[in-house]
């Protein structure tokens, strides 16, 4: 654990080149919700190191606290105690313009859901992140098109999500998630909604994206026949990890 605790956050920090360090650190991490009688204790000190470009499945029945890992990792919630220090940024530290600086330019999203903007096309879905980030018109479109194009929605740009099935709407949210060029990608149960040859897909895209592109992913899910894509998985067990397997 770092002397110092950096709190001073810019894009340039974040892209920082740390090879030698873990990605993510956990020391002890806990989430409790609620207080006195009522409060719940999600997470119970969580000790967890991340490498970059690691494909990890994160199991667990439900309400083992999995969940919210992942909305701590992801800095959609923040710890209650504990550390969780993101390529040395001591995150738990951090403000919520800081935690958002961090989001926009080192995190990507994929949900269950989709969460697709329902009268929006595709190519305007997958440009909504950039324009946080002030880019042009033009190379918004660029970067769009490029991201639908390696999901293999080349044809699609102009097609709204009523317009399209389960898998191309969930390979839409997959360009929006990498658009931004994040170096982890946090995936919750991306494939709860598809069926098995859909899902096949989109997990061959993940798995692609984590190979050739070096993007660390961290997913979510309950299905073992998508967990066994992964080479490591942590299996969270009421609020602590039970488990941390490697396979070949």
């Amino acid at each position: 654990m770092p002397a110092a605790i950096q709190t001073e956050l810019t894009p340039e920090k974040i892209a920082a080149d740390t090879r030698d360090a873990p990605l993510i650190e956990l020391h002890g991490l806990t989430k409790t919700y609620g207080l006195g009688d009522a409060a719940f204790q999600a997470l119970k000190g969580i000790d967890l190191t991340i490498r970059k470009g690691e494909f990890v499945v994160i199991m667990g029945p439900s309400g083992s606290g999995k969940s919210t890992l992942m909305n701590v990792l992801g800095c959609l919630d923040t710890p209650t105690s504990g550390h969780y220090l993101y390529e040395g940024i001591a995150v738990e530290t951090l403000d919520a313009d800081q935690r958002s600086l961090l989001r926009r330019y080192a995190l990507g999203f994929i949900f269950q859901g989709f969460n697709l903007l329902a009268r929006t096309s595709a190519l305007e879905n997958v440009e909504l992140p950039l324009l946080y980030r002030g880019m042009s018109r033009k190379d918004r479109h660029e970067k769009a098109t490029a991201a639908l194009t390696a999901v293999g929605l080349p044809t699609k740009l102009d097609s709204t999500p009523g317009e399209l099935s389960g898998g191309q709407q969930q390979r839409v949210a997959i360009a929006r998630a990498i658009v931004t060029e994040p170096s982890t990608l946090f995936a919750d149960e991306p494939t709860g909604n598809l069926d098995s040859v859909t899902t096949r897909d989109i997990i061959e895209i993940l798995t692609r994206l984590n190979v050739d592109r070096g993007i660390t992913v961290l997913m979510v899910t309950h299905d073992e026949n998508v967990a066994a894509c992964a080479k490591r998985r942590v299996v969270i067990k009421d609020g602590l990890v039970e488990s941390d397997s490697t396979s070949p």
